[in-house]
């Protein structure tokens, strides 16, 4: 981890000579979870992109208000976090148990650093759920099908993707995870996402040299989409108020400054 920490048990499997999102992530928001080439690709990028962590920042605080919505305004109890990333802070289970203790949780990524990390998310209150999965985002029906052995997929089901279709390169491929994905969850189902943007009118500009610097020298690679492209995922999904805007103005302050990360939350008719 950052200098000072011992890697923790099964990090064989991790390659630590090449930096990765879910660390650098880890890092630009104050995590501990992190190595030295992390922390060097990470400032660089930052160097480049001086914005990124304050969009690390902001796509951390959507989560919490998306959550808080969802299991306070909302009434949803089952949450499906595809793309957890790292344990840190207010993780989605800890918001929505706090609100709703009955509320049922499944966290999906297959990045060997969070596995190491899993059992972190699988803290729970007595009357809810909290369960784990190891499986790839571009194979829906294997995440679908091992979620419902804890979700009730006849009930509605918030699903949750952060800054995880930005790894999926091709667009149409993306857009077709999303379907596959909400097809399998109930009406009053919601859609909630963030995804990082080249548009210049939310500060994008500089993504488009820092995200070349960093698929040449880290993993996985990454893109950013505009947001016509963005709301395309939402296609057959109403949006709930404000729409898709930057993360950063999601229910947020009035004076909250846009970030080049767009988020949103839609429900499922």
């Amino acid at each position: 981890m950052s200098e000072g920490h011992s890697p923790t048990a099964g990090s064989a499997r991790l390659n630590t000579s090449v930096a990765h999102n879910a660390r650098v992530w880890n890092y630009w928001i104050g995590g501990k979870d992190n190595y030295e080439v992390d922390q060097r690709v990470g400032e660089h990028v930052a160097g480049m992109f001086p914005v990124i962590r304050a969009v690390a920042r902001a796509d951390r605080d959507f989560l919490g208000r998306a959550v808080r919505f969802l299991a306070g305004e909302r009434g949803i109890r089952q949450f499906l976090d595809v793309g957890t990333g790292l344990p840190t802070v207010d993780n989605t289970h800890e918001i929505a148990q706090r609100i709703a203790p009955d509320s049922r949780i499944v966290y999906v990524d297959n990045d060997p650093i969070v596995l190491v990390h899993a059992r972190s998310l699988l803290t729970s209150s007595a009357e809810g759920v909290t369960d784990y999965i190891d499986a790839d985002v571009h194979d829906p029906e294997a995440i679908v099908g091992r979620a419902g052995d804890t979700l009730d997929l006849r009930q509605p089901v918030a699903v949750m993707m952060l800054g995880i279709l930005n790894f999926v390169l091709d667009t149409g491929e993306a857009r077709e995870i999303v379907r596959r994905i909400m097809a399998a969850v109930p009406s009053g189902s919601h859609l909630v996402l963030t995804h990082p943007t080249y548009d210049a009118e939310v500060g994008g500009e500089g993504n488009a040299a820092a995200m070349e610097f960093w698929n040449a020298n880290a993993t996985p690679p990454i893109t950013a989409r505009s947001h016509a492209d963005v709301a395309a995922f939402l296609d057959g999904l109403e949006l709930v108020e404000p729409g898709l805007v930057p993360c950063s103005q999601w229910r947020a302050p009035s004076d909250a400054a846009a970030v080049p990360q767009y988020g949103a939350v839609a429900v499922k008719p």
